[in-house]
This record gives C-alpha cells, sequence and structure tokens, in this order.
C-alpha cells in the first residue's frame, strides 16, 4: 500500500526546512549543486523535481528539461549543450533527464548508433570528473519502477485528459522494450557508477515515500549545510496602513493604438 498523504506531508515538511537551508547555504558558501534524475518512463522524475525545488527560490534553483536536439546542436561536441546549463555560484540545477538521455532512450529506440553510444560511455566518467574536479557537487539519481506499475501509470495517463500530454509517442513505444532499459541501464551503471560520481538508485514504485528517501539521501551527503536565515529588520510603520482601492474598471471595446 502507497504512503498516505497525510503521513507523507507530514515527513517531508521538516526535509523541506532543510532543503531551504540547504539553498541557504548554498548561495552563501557559492557551492554550485547538480543534480541529475534519470529512470524509468513514468517513474516519478517530475514529481520527486518538484518536492525538492517547490519552497526554493526559482531564481536560485531552476530545472533543466531539454528537448530534442536541433539540427545544429547534433553536430555540437554532445556535452556541449548541457555545458550551458551548469550552475554558478550558489545556484543549485536539476536536470529532468540529462547528458544520459544517449545511453537510455537513444540507445535503446535507435536514435544514437553503437559507436555513439559507446564513445559516450567511455567520455562519462572523464566529463563528470572535470566537472567535481572543479567543485560542482553532482548527484546522480536513477528512480525505478516495476513494470506492472509502469502500466497501471501509463494507463492513467491514458485516462486522465489532465496527464494526457505526458503520455508521447516514445513512452508507448517503450511499452515493449522494458528489458531492454533494464539492459542499457545495467551497461551505463557499470561504465558510470564512479567513485567521483556514483550513482543512487531510488525504488519509486512508491512515489511519495521515494521523494522522501531520495531527498533524505542528498541532504545527507551535502557538507553541513545549517545556515541561519539572515537577520531583517522590520520595525512597525509609523503611519496607519493604508487601505487598497479596488475600483472596477469597465471592458475597454475599441482600443487604438
Amino acid at each position: 500500500m502507497g504512503m498516505k498523504r497525510k503521513e507523507y506531508e507530514a515527513a517531508l515538511e521538516p526535509l523541506t526546512l532543510e532543503l531551504v537551508s540547504m539553498a541557504r547555504w548554498a548561495k552563501a558558501t557559492g557551492a554550485r549543486i547538480v543534480v541529475l534524475f534519470e529512470g524509468r518512463d513514468t517513474a516519478g522524475k517530475g514529481g520527486a523535481i518538484g518536492a525538492v525545488r517547490h519552497a526554493l527560490n526559482p531564481r536560485q534553483c531552476r530545472t533543466v528539461a531539454l528537448s530534442k536536439p536541433t539540427e545544429t546542436e547534433a553536430s555540437q561536441w554532445y556535452f556541449q549543450r548541457y555545458v550551458a546549463h551548469l550552475p554558478a555560484a550558489g545556484e543549485i540545477v536539476l536536470f529532468d533527464r540529462s547528458w544520459y538521455n544517449r545511453a537510455g532512450v537513444e540507445k535503446v529506440m535507435g536514435y544514437a548508433s553503437e559507436e555513439q553510444v559507446d564513445a559516450f560511455l567511455k567520455a562519462v566518467p572523464a566529463f563528470e570528473k572535470l566537472l567535481v574536479q572543479d567543485g560542482i557537487l553532482l548527484f546522480k539519481y536513477w528512480l525505478g519502477a516495476d513494470q506492472a506499475e509502469q502500466e497501471a501509470r501509463l494507463r492513467e495517463r491514458l485516462d486522465d485528459p489532465l496527464k494526457r500530454w505526458k503520455l508521447s509517442p516514445v513512452d508507448l513505444a517503450a511499452r515493449e522494450k522494458y528489458d531492454d532499459y533494464t539492459k542499457a541501464r545495467e551497461a551505463m551503471l557499470k561504465a558510470t557508477h564512479t567513485k567521483h560520481a556514483p550513482w543512487t538508485l531510488v525504488d519509486f514504485n512508491d512515489q511519495r515515500r521515494g521523494r522522501l528517501t531520495l531527498i533524505a539521501d542528498l541532504l545527507s551527503r551535502i557538507p553541513d549545510t545549517h545556515e541561519a536565515p539572515e537577520a531583517i529588520a522590520f520595525p512597525d510603520l509609523e503611519r496607519e496602513p493604508v487601505k487598497e482601492s479596488y475600483k472596477v474598471l469597465k471592458p475597454i471595446k475599441d482600443f487604438e493604438g
């Protein structure tokens, strides 16, 4: 049975406060934080990212979810368009899928050749080592879900008009390739699970519990991030507060400009 909403919200609240403190710490120290969210279709990447960032300043914490590369981007060094989105001092970047597309969907769906995939897997450890050596705090999460759970979530997207946009042709085609994605994941982990940039696999069959597990793990692996809120002077107004005017405006029928 999945985790109840009230139980989830009660457990999430203290973690959210820690995330806010972590964001203050990053701003104060100039830390650069990158978190990669990879995993099965429907595993819950969007919900996990939302749980991490919902109370953080969007000017400091941003999500990167790149679409299909343009013709120009496809001709560039593979990592080039991702490098442009890496954080500056004090920023937190959450990748909703990342450069690991090449080892997952591009490999399984035939969008990249075997030579391209092999070259990518050989290059990733060195690429990520450069990021870490430059001081970036890099965290890589793989969100897992059983095939039966994946099928149920795909069906929910099909039946819910508010979630239909999440159901892409690639998602439908991937239904028959669950085992292929497993093999691709294992090859990816073998090649890219390194001491300087290890993977963390999280069970997302219960998405609420998975989010809590992921956030708790992330916080545990960042240096001591306790940063007290900045003291802000908030003196009383020297006059009575002014009431706002709510005059109702009539619609403008004709506009000349």
